[in-house]
């Protein structure tokens, strides 16, 4: 399971009680003219400024039929009866009529044609929206729910306005040789980072199925980004990116994962954050601690690996633990006073009381991170949750 949100879409609740809103806007606004028509003095025109109902329906709403609504119905009241609107009953100039409406039907034209250019964007930037969820989803693809014992869930905060990836990356394939997993951070964020992304994933993809051992697959993830980052140097920046950006700042940090059979846990680290590791207590409710498996090479990209890698063994992942991996945009993440995001405790809370659903955790803590931080992110967030649902005995 998997949940993507960009941050240019976190703040949605509200979007159907908007669009209502300005469907009523231009409606209020005949009424107010009508309104002081009719309680004004009579040598005070106000039915001229029903010329405008239609170009605020076209502003506001967008929809045409209710531009020709309005235009219809102000081009009535315009040529009604004088005793309509006028209290006294005074006569009014009937070129006067013919003025307001001529005005009014200019109006409706310009904003009818007006409008019906705007569907056409409207109509290319869907379209350029599906192109690019494809090609998003074709980078960060979805997880499923389940895959051989585990339930997981993951989520993404792009710091981007609009993207729903960047430089953040994950994966869990199930293999011949376990559960493996993948979590990495590329340096930069947002579109700019989405190729190297793409090369570190796509290898993970191959390598993961091919080679027994996970030092073996951090070799070829190596080898992909060197060849990356070599073809990048070579050619034009990609979109977003400062152009002749010294290949030799570029890194990324990845951590791998391999979940065995019976829970045994292997991993392989350069430069990752360490996951938390969610338990339920008996008494006490759930309890959350950093796993430290051994040591921390360096960020692939700027170091060679050392001749002699050694993945790192720990405790069995035990029926009803949770791992939570993340990149350090959570921990990083900070209000508008420079307090930095507490994840460890924000994970504890959102695993409330019960049985410990990934999924449920994983909203709770983005939610958690878009209060914190007002919606306004300087780095990518990536989170995964994994819990082992193997029953005991």
């Amino acid at each position: 399971m998997i949940g993507t949100w960009a941050v240019g879409g976190a703040f949605v609740p509200g979007a159907r009680g908007r669009r209502a809103f300005t469907t009523v806007i231009p409606c209020l606004w005949v009424l107010g003219a009508l309104c002081w028509e009719l309680l004004t003095p009579h040598d005070t025109e106000v039915v001229p400024l029903l010329a405008a109902a239609p170009a605020i329906a076209c502003a506001s709403s967008g929809r045409r039929r209710c531009i020709l609504l309005l235009g219809g119905a102000s081009m009535l009241f315009a040529l009604g009866p004088p005793s309509t609107l006028e209290p006294d009953g005074d006569v009014e100039e009937p070129h006067a009529s013919l003025v307001s409406c001529g005005a009014i039907l200019a109006v409706v034209v310009a904003s009818y044609l007006t409008n019906g250019r705007r569907l056409r964007l409207v109509r290319e930037l869907e379209q350029l929206r599906a192109v690019a969820a494809a090609a998003q989803d074709a980078v960060l693809r979805p997880l499923p729910a389940r895959l051989d014992g585990i339930e997981m869930a993951a989520g993404y905060l792009s710091a981007s306005r609009g993207a729903a990836v960047g430089g953040d990356l994950y994966e869990v394939l199930a293999t011949a040789h376990g559960v493996r997993v993948i979590i990495g951070d590329a340096r930069g964020h947002g579109l700019g980072a989405i190729g190297t992304v793409a090369a570190v994933l796509g290898s993970f993809r191959e390598a993961a199925h091919d080679e027994p051992e996970l030092t073996d697959v951090m070799r070829r993830l190596d080898r992909a980004l060197q060849r990356h980052l070599h073809e990048r140097a070579l050619g034009d920046p990609p979109a977003g990116e400062e152009p002749r950006t010294p290949v030799a700042e570029e890194f990324v940090t990845v951590l791998l994962l391999e979940v065995g059979a019976d829970g045994e846990l292997a991993a392989l680290n350069c430069g990752h954050p360490w996951p938390y590791l969610l338990s339920e207590e008996a008494t006490g409710g759930p309890r959350a601690h950093r796993l430290d498996l051994g040591e921390v090479l360096p960020p692939l990209g700027p170091f060679a690996l050392p001749d002699h890698l050694s993945a790192a063994r720990g405790a069995p992942l035990q029926p009803g633990a949770t791992l939570v991996l993340h990149t350090d945009g959570a921990e990083d993440a900070r209000d508008a006073h420079g307090t930095f995001f507490e994840l460890g405790p924000a994970l504890v809370k959102a695993a409330g009381t019960g049985p410990i659903v990934p999924a449920a955790v994983v909203d709770r803590v983005r939610s958690a991170v878009l209060r914190h931080t007002g919606g306004r992110l300087a780095d990518d967030v990536a989170l995964l949750a994994l819990r082992n649902e193997t029953k005991t005995g």
